[in-house]
């Protein structure tokens, strides 16, 4: 029997608000947490700058390398479980933080927390696209692109508000969120799968996270250990290593955590390599400017909640008509725009001064500015990695670039932490701005490289022809 048709609306208009709320909630725990570092390095006094930035870095690390293998299980074992079975851990982990009773404690639920993410954020896309019909997906990822800049619109001042009754706080919000959006998302979302799948690459994935956490240790160490000592050489080396397995290991492993068929669409490269870059800039960027503002300008943590908000705030309004411009005119051109705007921002910063009497000057219009330039870049970048790609490829490809999203992030705090740790003095805020405006031109110059809206290179291979091309390798 068909169920009437309000009814069918109704379910549907539920089913895209449990995966917005999803999306919502994880990016949210990113800047509150950003938001809380003057509170968290009072709660363990004992931790430098270069410590607590492992509670953004194990975050970021462990949620990129599970993006891609959760992808995979949820391509293959269900969308909707994956997403929900996210749901469910990033809960769970959320009360763990706010219980932990040392930092090295806090990190590691943090880690545990970004394996929920890691299901929740590939799922996620994968079940939103086919909600919407062909001709408004770009609408689609600008909405889904919006839930993040909302997020960042709110998390300085609802972080600030919430630090005031203790740091614990920016993590037990979570908790009655994730309960009802998971009670609703059981009814309301529908299954959606591969009718054949490949196992994910569980040795890949760990082989990735130790990659990355070895480039980002030695950086955020370089300053403290020295540059050439053979810890940060061993870390580096360590690295590269890595770096040469993990590029092994997708070529030869039928499902592996960087998948080459997907690389071979040029403007699904290109897209990646320019999230990474401007990502590495908005890492520096939401990081940086916390501490600008409570150490520099030595603010409260509330009112540099809400002296931060503007920027995330244009971000989030610009987001879906960003999604829109990037379908009539191409996500190349609509992103290259938006990492100009972002770069200004960047630039702009670099000439802030140590008096607070340039906030209304200066810290508030490049705040602006680099909004702007989010909003209209961060769609512009998930449908350029995306939208070239079949449906059943969705939470594949968006479990890429959102790992190379994080990867940005945890390189862009590495950065700032490195640079803080050596000399914590205007001039080394100037220079993680000026890093910011770097990397977002850069990943602006990457997009404007795809130069078409359509695609180039031969499409990803059904798991029936991987399955196949693994067998003549071995």
């Amino acid at each position: 029997m068909t169920a009437p048709l309000s009814e069918t609306r109704a379910r549907r208009g539920w089913s895209i608000a449990v995966v917005l709320i999803g999306v919502f909630v994880s990016s949210l725990d990113l800047f509150i947490v950003n938001i809380a570092f003057p509170d968290l390095a009072q709660a363990f006094p004992s931790s430098t700058l270069s410590d607590l930035s492992w509670v953004l870095s194990a975050y970021a690390i462990t949620f990129a390398a599970l993006l891609a293998p959760a992808g995979r299980w949820a391509d293959r074992s269900g969308r909707k479980r994956a997403y929900l079975a996210g749901l469910v851990l990033f809960t769970l982990a959320s009360a763990a933080c706010a219980v932990a009773p040392s930092l090295g404690a806090l990190v590691a639920a943090r880690a545990l927390q970004a394996v929920g993410g890691g299901l929740m954020l590939p799922s996620s896309l994968g079940l939103l696209l086919p909600l919407f019909p062909p001709e408004r997906r770009g609408a689609a990822i600008g909405l889904w692109s919006a839930m993040g800049g909302a997020a960042a619109a709110l998390g300085p001042p609802v972080g600030g508000l919430l630090v005031q009754a203790g740091w614990e706080w920016v993590f037990l919000v979570n908790l009655p969120i994730g309960v009802v959006t998971v009670f609703v998302g059981v009814w309301a979302l529908d299954e959606v799968r591969e009718e054949s799948g490949t196992s994910p690459d569980v040795l890949g994935a760990l082989a990735l996270a130790v990659t990355v956490a070895a480039l980002v240790a030695a950086t955020v160490q370089g300053e403290d250990w020295g540059w050439t000592s053979g810890r940060v050489l061993g870390l580096a080396a360590l690295g590269a290593v890595g770096i040469v397995f993990s590029a092994i290991r997708a070529v030869r492993h039928p499902a592996p955590v960087i998948e080459p068929a997907l690389l071979r669409i040029r403007a699904v490269l290109l897209a990646n390599i320019a999230t990474m870059l401007f990502f590495a800039g908005f890492g520096a960027m939401i990081l940086g400017s916390v501490l600008f503002l409570t150490e520099v300008w030595d603010h409260s943590v509330l009112r540099a909640g809400l002296e931060i908000a503007p920027g995330p705030l244009m971000a989030a309004v610009c987001a879906v008509p960003g999604g829109l411009l990037a379908t009539k005119y191409g996500n190349y051109l609509v992103g290259f725009v938006g990492s100009l705007f972002f770069a200004a921002g960047g630039v702009l910063w670099a000439t802030a001064t140590a008096t607070d009497a340039a906030y209304v000057t200066t810290f508030l219009p490049a705040g602006i500015i680099a909004g702007i330039g989010s909003g209209l870049a961060l769609p512009a970048l998930s449908g350029a990695a995306t939208l070239p790609l079949p449906p059943e490829r969705f939470a594949t490809g968006t479990a890429m670039v959102s790992m190379c999203r994080q990867i940005g992030l945890a390189l862009g705090a590495a950065v700032v932490a490195a640079v803080m740790g050596a000399r914590p003095d205007l001039g080394s805020f100037h220079a993680a701005w000026f890093f910011m405006a770097a990397c977002g031109l850069t990943g602006g110059l990457a997009l404007l490289a795809i130069r078409d809206k359509g695609t180039t290179g031969p499409a990803p291979a059904t798991p029936k022809r991987r399955k196949a091309q693994h067998a003549r390798r071995r």
